[in-house]
């Protein structure tokens, strides 16, 4: 390996930029599959052709529907109680995100409300956990301890399971190049969120299983890795994910 690494630091243009490229490029497919529907429905009369529009509308709809309530948990400022998040949601939007995918996932966790920024870093672990089986598979998260203290252990298991390239160094915040674009933002943001939850992020592979890990921080004064301060002001949240109907 080179020298030592340099943390990049991103103004706050330049993150939320970044983020919502991500964002767009996540419902960007689902939105185009419905107005794709609604062209169908304009031009086509034959009856066969019209069901299978509507049925592309219906499912394009439901998709578009769970990144969005997805991305505003774990990108944006939704909460259900203040500086909380009630792991409930956690596990019903992730469990909305993959119902159609060809991963599969198991949710293990308390029945609790958890720090903002420790949920937000499960549900960044959870796509992240979700990249490192290109193929498809099972991700397992279990959630151990109080929202103190917690432990996060994500096991993808699939063919051709893989570390992501570079998203060790993203998560560190010293990614190759010392830039980061919107492919690699979930990553990089994931150690923003990390760190300002106090809470050290590991990998490891053992054949066709990735284990992703997140525990707490030791703290230590002046050293890397010691809380950061929050990714997100202190603000009035807004209620618990919306329904589909309230989306629309």
């Amino acid at each position: 390996m080179s020298g030592p690494s340099t943390s990049l630091t991103l103004d706050a243009l330049d993150l939320s930029a970044l983020l919502c490229s991500r964002v767009c490029h996540d419902v960007i497919s689902p939105i185009g599959a419905i107005v794709n529907g609604l062209e169908v429905l304009e031009d086509d009369n034959d009856p066969s052709m019209r069901e299978f529009a509507l049925d592309l509308i219906r499912k394009s709809a439901k998709t578009a529907s769970a990144r969005i309530q997805f991305a505003r948990i774990a990108f944006g400022a939704a909460g259900s109680a203040g500086a909380s998040i009630d792991l409930a949601d956690a596990e019903k939007v992730s469990r909305a995100m993959f119902a159609d995918e060809k991963t599969q996932l198991s949710w293990s966790a308390p029945q609790a409300l958890f720090p903002k920024n420790k949920v937000k870093l499960l549900l960044n672990l959870v796509v992240i956990a979700s990249t490192a089986i290109p193929r498809g598979g099972h991700i397992d998260v279990k959630v151990a301890g109080d929202g103190d203290a917690p432990t996060f252990t994500l096991r993808s298991k699939g063919s051709h399971a893989r570390i992501p390239n570079h998203v060790e160094a993203l998560i560190a915040g010293t990614p190759e190049g010392g830039t980061v674009d919107a492919h690699g933002i979930l990553p990089f943001y994931a150690g923003l969120v990390a760190r300002a939850a106090a809470m050290d992020v590991r990998f490891v592979i053992e054949g066709d299983e990735v284990t992703v890990s997140a525990t707490p921080t030791e703290a230590k004064t002046g050293l890397p890795g010691a809380p950061a301060p929050s990714v997100e002001d202190e603000r009035p949240s807004d209620s618990a994910p919306p329904s589909d109907t309230q989306l629309a």
